[in-house]
C-alpha cells in the first residue's frame, strides 16, 4: 500500500481493535473496500474469527463478497476454512451460502468460476474450502 493510503488506513485499522461491536464493524466494512485488501488482509482475517460478537463476521464476510472478486472470496474462504467457534464458522458459511449475487442464474457462474480458480490456490485450506463449497453447489 502507499504511505498515503496506509495512513487513510490507520483509524480503520486502530477501530479493528475497539472494545465495541459496533466500531469493529464498521472497521471492517471501511476496510474490505480497500481496492487491494492484500495489504490489510491480517486485520480482515481477525474481524472475520471475531470471538466476541458474530454481526462483526456476518458485516465483515458480507462487505468482502459484495466485492465480487477473488480476492473478497478468498479471504472469506481462509477465515471459514479455520474458524474453530461453531457460531463463527456457521456465520461465515451462512454468508456464503446467501449471498443473493452469488446464489442464482448467470451470477452462480460467476461464484462457480471464483470457486474453481481457488481450488489450484497456494494455501491447501482455502483449496479445501473452494472444493468442499463448489460440493455444496452441485
Amino acid at each position: 500500500m502507499e504511505d498515503s493510503e496506509n495512513q487513510a488506513l490507520h483509524p480503520s485499522v486502530a477501530d479493528a481493535d475497539s472494545p465495541d461491536w459496533r466500531v469493529r464493524t464498521a472497521a471492517g466494512q471501511r476496510l474490505a473496500a480497500v481496492s487491494r485488501i492484500e495489504g490489510v488482509a491480517g486485520v480482515l482475517h481477525r474481524l472475520l474469527l471475531d470471538a466476541q460478537d458474530t454481526g462483526v463476521t456476518s458485516a465483515t464476510a458480507a462487505a468482502l463478497l459484495a466485492r465480487r472478486d477473488l480476492a473478497g472470496l478468498r479471504a472469506v474462504l481462509a477465515a471459514r476454512a479455520v474458524a474453530s467457534d461453531e457460531g463463527t464458522a456457521d456465520q461465515l458459511a451462512a454468508e456464503l451460502d446467501s449471498d443473493p449475487r452469488w446464489a442464482t442464474g448467470e451470477s452462480g457462474g460467476e461464484l462457480i468460476t471464483r470457486l474453481r480458480t481457488l481450488t489450484s490456490d497456494t494455501d491447501p485450506e482455502i483449496r479445501n474450502e473452494a472444493l468442499l463449497r463448489l460440493s455444496c453447489l452441485r
